[in-house]
């Protein structure tokens, strides 16, 4: 018995769960209509004519994907100009920095970088799994294992050396290098704490120079462990191949 691949977006689908959300919104349409990982078992060009259908519609003024390959990216824009891509992109990950940014700002769309603080490692708060409290999916996640959180942990230590050096916070440090990364790239930061918000955003008052992003790219390396377990799809494996 065939098994139905993960996040499946057939058209009819896509169209009960974006009527769900308006209805859970209380509105009659999305600014942006984002693509939660395309389903390898149907061409993005038949997903992007349902989301140009959306936007006919009004349902949606415009419209993304997210964890998307730069082939995607193109065949996908081709049927209907996308606004933005939302990817993974932090100082703990910066593989979209080859093929993929150079995809979307040849084509003119924004990215969206989630999880821009590594899902707070780069806020240096993490030590150990005990700081993680049971239940929450970063224990699942590679990077948070025994083997790689230490590691990880020591890396946002040098970044909150450079911080410290700078008279603010870790976060904001990372959340500021990725606002030099260029006007297209827009951190969407997590938090359901107010000080917390009030400290992202304090992140956009800083301004770094080439040598500051220079300076924390060389002492800050990329995260050990992959970003999730092998059966999670994303924009660098293909779904059923070998996952990154």
């Amino acid at each position: 018995m065939s098994k139905k691949p993960p996040f499946a977006q057939s058209a009819e689908e896509l169209r009960m769960q974006l009527d769900e959300s308006l209805a859970r919104l209380r509105t009659d349409h999305l600014d942006l209509l984002v693509l939660n990982r395309p389903d390898p078992s149907i061409p993005i060009e038949d997903t992007m004519a349902v989301f140009k259908a959306f936007v006919a519609e009004g349902k949606a003024k415009y419209v993304g994907l997210s964890e998307a390959t730069p082939d995607q990216i193109r065949r996908a824009h081709a049927v209907h100009p996308l606004t933005a891509i939302e990817q993974e992109y932090s100082l703990n990950t910066r593989d979209i920095e080859g093929e993929l940014l150079a995809t979307v700002r040849g084509l003119g769309i924004g990215v969206l970088a989630y999880s821009p603080l590594g899902r707070g490692m780069l806020s240096a708060t993490l030590r150990s799994r005990a700081d993680i409290a049971p239940g929450d999916m970063r224990l699942h996640l590679p990077r948070f294992s025994e083997e790689n959180i230490a590691k990880n942990a020591a890396k946002a230590d040098a970044l909150a050396a450079i911080a410290s050096r700078k008279g603010c916070t870790p976060a904001q440090l990372a959340l500021a290098w990725l606002l030099a990364k260029g006007a297209d790239i827009v951190p969407i930061p997590g938090t359901t704490k107010p000080e917390r918000l009030a400290e992202n955003v304090g992140a956009a008052s800083l301004s770094l120079s080439a040598a500051d992003v220079a300076e924390i790219e060389a002492n800050v390396p990329e995260a050990d462990g992959e970003r999730y377990p092998a059966f999670v799809p994303t924009w660098n494996k293909s779904a059923g191949a070998g996952h990154k």
